[in-house]
């Protein structure tokens, strides 16, 4: 892992040792690769570390693979997007002081040729059904990430099995997966901050959005160190505490690219 302030750690590492409790400048998150893809914490970093003299290494991960680093006790917190797993993952009593942080929208892309007519359809379940029904691809990123989650919770809504032929579970993050839909000229599913990150790179244009269901919530959430004593939790709650409040949220509303703003700040 390349030792740099902002390390940002493929999921290739096979174990990751949690902070020292006496190290009270170094903590480390996992997250999800949107916040990475997105460029939202090289945005942020830099601020919250010239303010505190703390820094964060990152662990880029899909939303399944970060809760379990936190179940685990291979890092201090975690900033995830997929609401039933994290409730479960503080009910279990691995994480504490969860906090709503911010939130964007899914989009569905497709090719502009739109062979399964979804840019007609009236909801994100109607959406799923066209693409399975018409057997076009659909390219999932499969990695128990917290896009991934969504998608099988719209699968489920449809109560068809996404194993038709177009049907194509890459294991991979969502800026691979925007780049093999558009090879293969397939749909996807995409939170809108990786999209408009990686849009200028791709064949593909936004075809449905805006249904209450492609809804899309983060939170910070703690690891609990009762459980795990030697995380560095006084430094994490540091960082949860300037990332709720008016500075980091502010930074968070202000994060645009190409002139659009990615992410909505929802401290609470």
């Amino acid at each position: 892992m390349k030792a740099i302030p902002l390390t940002i750690a493929a999921l290739s590492i096979v174990s990751y040792t949690a902070s020292s409790a006496e190290d009270i400048t170094h903590i480390k998150l996992a997250t999800t690769t949107s916040t990475y893809h997105s460029g939202l914490l090289d945005y942020l970093l830099p601020e919250f570390e010239k303010d505190s003299g703390i820094k964060v290494d990152v662990l880029a991960a899909g939303t399944g693979k970060s809760l379990r680093m936190g179940e685990n006790g291979d890092v201090d917190l975690v900033m995830t997007h997929a609401p039933k797993a994290e409730a479960n993952f503080v009910e279990k009593g691995y994480g504490v002081l969860p906090r709503k942080l911010m939130y964007n929208d899914f989009v569905i892309v497709g090719p502009e040729s739109d062979p399964a007519k979804v840019e007609s359809q009236k909801a994100v379940a109607d959406v799923f059904k066209a693409i399975a029904t018409n057997n076009v691809t659909f390219v999932s990123r499969g990695d128990d990430s917290g896009t991934h989650k969504k998608e099988m919770g719209i699968w489920a809504q449809t109560k068809m099995e996404p194993n038709f032929g177009g049907y194509r579970s890459v294991g991979q993050g969502m800026g691979p997966t925007l780049n093999m839909a558009s090879e293969m000229q397939g749909y996807t599913m995409t939170d809108r901050g990786t999209w408009l990150a990686y849009q200028n790179k791709l064949d593909l244009k936004i075809l449905f959005q805006g249904d209450k269901n492609l809804f899309n919530p983060y939170q910070v959430i703690l690891v609990n160190p009762e459980r795990y004593p030697s995380i560095n939790y006084q430094a994490a709650k540091v960082f949860s505490d300037w990332l709720v409040n008016p500075k980091g949220q502010k930074l968070i509303n202000d994060f645009k690219l190409h002139g659009k703003q990615l992410f909505v700040a929802s401290a609470e």
